[in-house]
């Protein structure tokens, strides 16, 4: 457990966007993940490790060389000191999960950017819930295209704002790079950007069509043109 008495407990005594110091029974270990939820994971793996008769050094050994799948919380640094966190956030709690754990580390001075949206054929009542929550946590929300299949994603980004407060602050860019690049334009050495809903994906869907595209890649682009 983190917050109660347990046979394994840790604490999550440092939190930064490269990773985490846990305290682990009587132990310190950095590991790369963030977050919360993570080290409730990392607990788990050291207690079903002990439990079947890996030593304490070892199992925390292997924690410390463990590294995150790529798109899960995936932090991505700009040579001018911006931080980019792709996730493949892409319902409600998973956005919130997110932003919270990002709201843990962020100080007052750095804004949050958000780019988020939902995808087509899919689970319509979500769309609201999801605006609601980028537009709750975000200095700036950003609300565009993520896999639109047969459905028209302009039509998709209505449904997303209809359930907004008239004085609601946010952007619609349906073009996803185009969205990335405007983030990258509105921030700051310092702000944090999170990138949601594709993580691993390597494609868009359109239509029947998978079409390449990689928010890594488009960030890395959108950062390349910026001058600070």
């Amino acid at each position: 457990s983190l917050r109660s008495m347990a046979d394994f407990r840790c604490k999550v005594l440092e939190m930064h966007f490269d990773g985490m110091l846990l305290s682990i029974g009587r132990r310190e270990v950095w590991v790369d993940f963030i977050g919360r939820f993570n080290a409730a994971n990392l607990l788990a793996v050291y207690g079903a490790a002990r439990l079947l008769g890996v030593g304490e050094d070892d199992a925390l050994r292997c924690l410390s060389a463990l590294h995150s799948v790529s798109g899960r919380f995936e932090p991505v640094r700009s040579a001018s000191g911006r931080t980019v966190i792709v996730d493949y956030a892409h319902t409600p709690d998973a956005l919130e999960n997110v932003i919270q754990t990002i709201e843990e580390i962020r100080t007052p001075a750095q804004q949050l950017i958000v780019v988020c949206g939902c995808g087509g054929d899919r689970d319509r009542t979500k769309r609201p819930e999801m605006a609601q929550i980028a537009v709750k946590y975000a200095d700036t929300a950003i609300f565009t295209s993520v896999n639109p299949r047969h459905e028209s994603p302009g039509a998709i980004l209505d449904e997303m704002a209809a359930g907004l407060d008239p004085g609601a602050r946010f952007l619609r860019i349906v073009d996803r790079a185009e969205a990335i690049r405007t983030a990258a334009m509105l921030s700051r050495p310092g702000d944090i950007l999170l990138i949601a809903g594709k993580g691993h994906e390597t494609y868009q869907i359109i239509g029947d069509v998978k079409h390449h595209f990689d928010d890594k890649e488009e960030v890395a682009k959108a950062f390349g043109t910026l001058r600070n």
